[in-house]
């Protein structure tokens, strides 16, 4: 006789025990967009929930499109100063939706914060400032948004978040300086940042990143990576150009 279904109680704890990867998207973007490239890469891990906010839209002159804050002009550079005010306010946002899983029962340590180009400077920031250790961020072609007069409010819990970042060297719209230099300043802080270069990538979302990825993620969530998805096609990848 098999055996009875487990009770709803204990059917969302042993979902939320999986743990759960928060991806912010690029501006110009929405988080559908990002579920079809990233979603297909975690089939094989049915218990490790995905979850893709999508930004509040903005006007940037005659553009509307989604932005979860300000856009400069680009490239971003290493010396690129965001208006930090709104970057707080959508660090907040994000801490709102942290909170939540955590009082639904969520280990902080089994969440990733991660992203894509702006929404991966976000991400670095909401995991900068957040007050519990948490799995990890991921942060895809981006930058840090904050100065560095903000290392005062890292908490030593945050500092213990560990850190994986791809930049590509012939990235046109986030430069390379931009991403190395944020490494070096979590570095500084005595946080663990792996950085992973490609010499010839430039904006772009490639199959090779999202692949060690995932990897990374398993092995933090001590997921077997016996039965790997299979790749996506390469139309499902993001040529990725946003305005940042």
């Amino acid at each position: 006789m098999a055996p009875p279904p487990p009770a709803p109680a204990a059917a969302a704890a042993a979902a939320r025990a999986g743990g759960l990867v928060l991806w912010l998207h690029g501006s110009a973007e929405t988080g559908e967009q990002s579920r079809g490239q990233i979603a297909p890469y975690f089939s094989a891990a049915p218990a490790l929930r995905l979850s893709f906010p999508t930004a509040p839209i903005a006007c940037v002159g005659d553009l509307v499109l989604n932005a979860w804050f300000g856009i400069p002009e680009v490239p971003i550079t290493a010396t690129t100063v965001r208006d930090e005010e709104e970057v707080l306010e959508a660090v907040e946002r994000v801490h709102e939706m942290l909170d939540k899983e955590v009082a639904a029962g969520t280990c902080p340590t089994n969440i990733f914060v991660c992203g894509l180009s702006q929404g991966g400077a976000l991400a670095i920031a909401s995991v900068l400032l957040y007050p519990k250790t948490l799995g990890g961020c991921a942060v895809f072609s981006g930058s840090v948004p904050l100065s560095k007069s903000f290392a005062d409010r890292v908490t030593p819990e945050a500092r213990k978040t560990p850190v994986l970042w791809f930049h590509g060297m012939a990235d046109g719209v986030v430069l390379f300086e931009a991403g190395h230099a944020g490494c070096a300043f979590l570095q500084e802080l005595g946080m663990a940042c792996e950085f992973k270069t490609y010499p010839t990538l430039g904006h772009l979302l490639v199959d090779e990143e999202l692949q060690y990825f995932r990897r990374w993620i398993f092995d933090r969530l001590g997921i077997s990576q016996g039965t790997e998805a299979a790749r996506p096609s390469s139309s499902s990848l993001s040529n990725h150009e946003d305005l940042h």
